[in-house]
């Protein structure tokens, strides 16, 4: 009885009945008298939990998100696109229609519409549809709208909000009612009493369908029967149908999302309301965007202002109207804009490792994971029955036209073109229908129409062009036509005959030798082995398409290295340039003529690993033997390559295509054929540094370079702190011209202490290290045992630093050549320095022209340096000339001038050649031999014709000052 009793009163809370008395009767029969209630704290406990859940679910971000930092969330990285109220006769009509300059645009937000209309009727939820095309931010808004109303920011006359995804709804096969369907996914909203449909509750309900194009809806009554019953079991998408009739919980409101390919799914008559998301239209919010991005760095003060920096230029280019412009009107694009400037700029050690190809890869995930194209047929026939990728079908059309775009170097195609690349062969309806499909919701996503026009076409030739169409990002087509490649999709008509061929022959071999195998039991001929080559044809077409595969590596490597493109400037300065545009006067230069360099290092990053996972998560399968034969063809071909002399550009994209390949096992073999890295007069950043000390990270500890040359790079201490691993591999290491201060001498003094640096020669010239950057350096000689050469050329020392420097000299027995010319050491501290190095054991060269010494300094230099007791003789250039002899040094002393005249001090570098033409002429006066004197007079001949180009630099740079000609 008791146990009848507990039983009946769990009855009555779960269907939201309150019992009122317990009456006990004849027997042990109970009679309960239950009256309707208002919500208990369980209801309000349960739609608290639904909150809890929902903002929880809906505040994930997913793993491409991530590598902004981790400060960041949806509501600081949210900026509200713009939502437009569309008439419905004219909600398929033409955006840029109702975007003229002269019309008033007023945003809707999502309170506003649900607000009640005239025709309104009170009896009725409201069915609000909410479209776009793909990438302008509709998942987005829904996420934030979920967010703010969990949080009580919006919809607060809505007790309940419950979200769908139409993609999950498309799946289930099993019928189940509304409620189910509910309780399936919220397990605490299970036979909740606003779910009911009694008393009107259903008007504080709001159901959220995100994503309509990814089921078949069909209105017809004799397909989809009429239900108002919630707990009435029924297919998913007789539910939703039902709901937006109205037939079923008319008081409850529905929003629905959709893409444009979608939008006439749902009768007219059905909708109350149609809102179409904009995007980004006007720069404002474009900066805004980048705004919350960019500058909500973790780091300090200089990064900050870095990223405030990037956000003004990236504004300054978008309102020129470029075709940055044009393609950030879609958000998904300011976020692959954001996401390659926060790789290009803000990638240290400490951050996860994240690569060029895998931001595209990710992009195209974060818009296109798992769909695939509808094959099925008939109204109620799902569009998931037949799973075909819609990114391999992007890749065969789209990448198709990107691949002979990079083949024949164009980057504007016609619509003639479009329509002979993408969908020309379509045949039977269900192909027109997909080819409809995918021109209406994707291929605008890639292509735009062109808006910059070539500087090189004349004007009669412009009025009378057609339309043409561009990629939306630059680097999308070079990525497509690289995953096109790499797909295999580039095959020749016979390669794919022979492929139907052998998949044809592979399959009738094994019935064919089933039956002769029964045949031969009764016939025992011996003709029948010969069918058994058959199975031969497909073994030997498998081994021959795998060697076919060395074709994409060579192909990569010879792209790679093109003469055209050796002049051009590196890839990662080519992709920043494409965002933040050429600031400052520029040559004229067509469109046409940019090169595809970024397409063979796409080809190799779309072979790493991470990168092959994601795009089998979009349908593309890159197989491993596909990837070992590349990589086996890819290494030779860049051995062979790589035996050439490259320009410091080339092997800047070199290391990016083996950092982007992510592969520690080819990278090693390619750099063992290396012994010298010159990356002279390349703007470094710390992603470049990044890159090669990654790179070279994959090399043995054995492993060292010859010469590591970073001249005039724009180093900074940030950066020397993350080449650290590279200088480790190094024996000589030239920095010279990168205005290195004494606060980098700190860093390079812990190199030299590192017992795993093998560094034999520093160059540090033209650096402003100072004496206190020397004194920084001197800590490391006693503890050093592998510098051999060190060279501290202009770089401001003066007479306390040489003397601190003559005195550590005796601390370190490995030393050979010490150069300190051209700084401000005056007579005693130079005699210093001589004797130091006389009574070094292994120095045997000291460098000290162009310093302050006088005609008596100078004689008493080459004294100090001749042959003492000891026996040694320290070579020291202070001049051109030794007394009444010419210097055996002054062709390397000339040497030097010449090639650094133009950065140093001309009025101080002439005064000092002028000094030594007046040495010259004393000592020629003072030769008694002819040939000596005419010997004299060369040298002399050689300081003139130097002086003369100095001063003729000067009047140059004095005319141009004043804006007028040079005099002839």
């Amino acid at each position: 009885m008791q146990r009848r009793l507990t039983q009946l009163l769990g009855h009555c809370r779960r269907t939201s009945w309150t019992p009122s008395c317990v009456c006990a009767t004849s027997g042990t029969s109970f009679k309960i008298y239950c009256t309707s209630a208002a919500p208990q704290p369980a209801e309000l406990d349960a739609l608290e939990i639904h909150k809890q859940r929902l903002l929880m679910w809906f505040s994930h971000l997913p793993q491409e998100e991530k590598q902004f930092g981790g400060s960041f969330s949806p509501e600081t990285m949210h900026v509200d696109p713009l939502i437009l109220e569309r008439k419905p006769e004219d909600r398929a009509g033409l955006l840029s229609s109702a975007l003229r300059p002269d019309s008033q645009l007023f945003s809707k937000n999502m309170e506003q519409l649900f607000d009640p209309s005239p025709s309104w009727d009170s009896s009725r939820g409201l069915n609000v549809l909410l479209y776009g095309a793909v990438g302008t931010g509709k998942s987005t808004v829904v996420r934030k709208l979920v967010q703010d109303w969990c949080r009580g920011r919006t919809l607060g006359q809505f007790r309940l909000l419950v979200p769908f995804s139409c993609e999950d709804l498309s799946q289930l096969s099993k019928v189940s009612s509304l409620r189910d369907l509910v309780g399936r996914k919220y397990l605490h909203l299970r036979r909740h009493p606003l779910l009911s449909g009694e008393g009107g509750c259903a008007r504080d309900v709001l159901f959220l369908f995100n994503g309509l194009e990814k089921m078949k809806l069909d209105f017809r009554i004799g397909s989809t029967e009429l239900c108002s019953d919630p707990n009435e079991p029924l297919p998913p998408g007789v539910v939703v149908v039902n709901l937006l009739r109205k037939y079923l919980l008319p008081e409850a409101s529905v929003l629905v999302t959709t893409r444009l390919s979608a939008l006439d799914r749902v009768p007219q008559k059905y909708i109350s309301r149609y809102a179409q998301i904009c995007g980004f239209i006007d720069p404002d919010r474009q900066r805004a965007y980048f705004a919350s991005r960019l500058l909500q760095q973790t780091g300090d003060a200089p990064q900050k202002e870095a990223a405030q920096a990037l956000v003004e230029l990236l504004y300054l280019n978008l309102q020129r109207e470029t075709q940055l412009a044009a393609a950030c009107f879609l958000p998904s694009y300011c976020w692959l804009t954001c996401a390659t400037l926060h790789f290009l700029h803000f990638t240290n050690a400490n951050a996860p490792i994240r690569t060029l190809t895998g931001i595209y890869t990710s992009f195209l995930r974060l818009n296109f994971g798992g769909e695939v194209l509808g094959m099925g047929s008939g109204a109620g026939t799902p569009i998931q029955e037949h799973h075909n990728s819609l990114m391999l079908y992007v890749v065969r059309t789209v990448g198709k036209l990107a691949f002979d775009g990079v083949t024949n170097k164009r980057m504007s195609f016609s619509e003639k073109e479009l329509e002979q690349w993408i969908g020309g062969k379509t045949k039977t309806d269900e192909e027109l229908r997909q080819l409809a499909m995918f021109r209406t919701d994707v291929l605008d996503f890639f292509l735009a129409p062109c808006v910059e026009r070539s500087t090189v076409v004349s004007a009669e030739t412009s009025e009378h062009e057609e339309q043409r169409y561009v990629f939306a990002a630059p680097a999308m087509q070079e990525y497509l036509a690289a995953l096109y490649v790499v797909l295999g999709e580039n095959k020749t008509a016979l390669e794919k005959l022979t492929k139907q061929v052998s998949t044809a022959i592979g399959q009738a071999s094994e019935d064919v030798n089933a039956l002769l195998t029964i045949i031969s039991k009764f016939i025992p001929l011996r003709i029948f082995t010969i069918f058994n080559l058959l199975k031969l044809f497909p073994k030997l077409f498998e081994k021959f398409s795998l060697q076919n595969k060395g074709r994409i590596g060579r192909t990569l490597a010879t792209e790679m290295f093109r003469d055209e493109d050796s002049n051009n400037e590196d890839v990662l300065d080519q992709v920043e340039q494409n965002l933040l545009g050429v600031h400052g006067p520029q040559a004229p230069q067509s469109t046409e003529q940019q090169p595809f360099e970024l397409y063979p290092i796409f080809m190799g990053g779309l072979l790493n690993y991470g990168n092959r996972v994601l795009l089998q998560q979009l349908g593309c399968t890159i197989h491993n033997d596909t990837v070992a034969q590349i990589t086996k063809a890819l290494r030779k071909y860049l051995v062979r390559e790589l035996s050439k002399p490259q320009p410091p550009e080339e092997v800047v994209d070199l290391l990016i295509l083996l950092y982007e390949f992510q592969n520690p096992r080819l990278t090693a073999e390619v750099l063992s054929t290396i012994r010298s890295i010159r990356l002279c007069n390349i703007r470094m950043t710390p992603l470049k540094c990044y890159v090669l000390s990654s790179v070279l990270s994959c090399t043995p500890s054995s492993y060292h370079l010859e010469v590591l040359d970073l001249s005039s790079c724009l180093l900074t201490p940030d950066m020397l702190r993350i080449l650290q691993p590279a200088f480790r591999h190094t024996h000589h290491l030239n920095l010279q011209f990168n205005s290195l201060g004494p606060e980098s001498c700190l860093l390079l003094r812990d190199l030299l202490l590192d017992p795993k640096s093998c560094i034999k020669s520093l160059q540090l010239c033209d650096n402003p290290i100072l004496d206190a950057g020397a004194l920084s350096l001197l800590e490391a000689l006693p503890e050093n045992q592998s510098l051999r050469h060190l060279t501290l050329m202009h770089t401001g020392l003066a007479d306390g630093g040489a003397v601190e420097l003559a005195q550590a000299l005796h601390s370190h027995s490995g030393l050979e050549e010490l150069n300190v010319a051209y700084n401000n050491i005056g007579d005693n501290a130079a005699l210093s320095l001589v004797d130091a190095c006389r009574e070094h054991p292994t120095v045997h060269t000291l460098h000290l022209y162009l310093n302050p010494l006088s005609d008596v300094g100078k004689q008493s230099l080459y004294v100090r340096g001749d042959k003492s007791k000891t026996g040694r003789k320290v070579r020291v250039l202070a001049s051109v000339t030794e007394g009444s002899d010419l210097s055996e040094d002054w062709h390397p002393i000339l040497s030097v001038i010449r090639e650094n005249a133009k950065s140093w001090d001309r009025e101080r570098v002439k005064q000092q050649l002028r000094v030594f033409l007046r040495d010259l002429e004393w000592g020629r006066q003072q030769q008694p031999k002819f040939w000596k004197r005419l010997h004299f007079r060369r040298v002399e001949r050689g300081i003139r014709e130097t002086l003369k180009q100095l001063e003729k630099r000067d009047v140059i740079h004095a005319c141009d000052v004043r804006n007028q000609p040079p005099p002839k």
